[in-house]
């Protein structure tokens, strides 16, 4: 019974002993065996690991391609027009033994936040200096490879390999959206303007075309209606003369209707003649002065 007593916690310490001596390593992870805080070994490969229970301990770190989103950082380019720019980069752990060097026990979050400080750096160095319009234009691949070839250097001091780099968003600080909205608005307003003055200059042109052309035609028209009235009344002279030529009694007679008709019209001037005036020569005879 007093052996029983004694081989039972035996049993159980070295149970516990031996897990403990015993890790797994998952193919997404690296792990760094510590004896008093110092690497004493390190496991990179998936499967079974081994220790010294109670004197070691395992840190695990994770080999996947890792992502960090940068917080939005506002750059001044070569012209001096300022932006803020939102980036993000991929990134994993390529050496865990430097890596944990480098950070200590902070770990991932340590890491990272050192690895933002490298990213804005080399952000605002880049740039810093190329103009504005190279950074909002669509072919800013060439900033983003620098950005990221800068950083890789100082990352790799952290057991870091810097994957990539991208700018998410470009945008003007809040402060200078309304003056550029303004200046956007006048260049428009100017433009319309221009535009408006272009199209009243063609459609004066147009109407002073158009207001020769009606004097053009009205004065072809008018000339040509005094020639074909002036023709009309020579025809109408020539008719006259040759009528009177060939009966003058005739002629005398229809001046005379004519005389008449004209003379004595509802309301036109009271008229005061001797009956014997020769204006009533027909009125007394269809012959006239000749039948006296």
């Amino acid at each position: 019974m007093r052996a029983s007593a004694f081989l039972l916690p035996a049993v159980v310490v070295a149970v516990v002993a031996a897990a403990s001596s015993v890790f797994i390593v998952d193919e997404r992870q690296k792990a760094l065996v510590l004896q008093f805080g110092q690497i004493v070994k390190v496991q990179e490969d998936p499967g079974l690991g081994f220790k010294l229970p109670f004197l070691q301990e395992v840190v695990r770190y994770d080999d996947r391609i890792l992502s960090r989103d940068l917080e939005p950082l506002e750059i001044t380019p070569s012209d001096d027009r300022r932006l803020v720019v939102d980036a993000f980069a991929r990134y994993r752990i390529a050496d865990v033994e430097q890596f944990r060097q480098a950070v200590g026990g902070g770990g991932e979050d340590t890491a990272a936040r050192r690895l933002d400080s490298i990213l804005r750096a080399e952000t605002r160095e880049v740039l810093g200096s190329v103009s504005s319009n190279d950074i909002l234009s669509t072919d800013r691949a060439a900033l983003m490879l620098r950005i990221r070839n800068g950083a890789i250097a100082e990352a790799r001091g952290l057991g870091l390999q810097v994957v990539d780099v991208r700018l998410k968003r470009t945008d003007l600080p809040p402060e200078n959206l309304n003056a550029t909205y303004e200046r956007m608005k006048a260049e428009r307003e100017r433009e319309a303007a221009d535009e408006i003055a272009r199209g009243n200059e063609a459609a004066l042109r147009v109407r002073a075309q158009a207001d020769r052309t009606v004097v053009e035609l009205v004065s072809e028209s008018q000339r040509q209606a005094e020639i074909t009235r002036g023709e009309a009344d020579a025809e109408r002279n020539a008719i006259f003369a040759e009528s009177f030529g060939a009966d003058p009694e005739f002629f005398e007679f229809y001046r005379s209707m004519t005389a008449y008709a004209r003379a004595l019209r509802p309301g036109n001037s009271t008229m005061v003649l001797s009956p014997d005036n020769e204006f009533f020569n027909y009125l007394k005879s269809d012959t006239g002065a000749s039948s006296e």
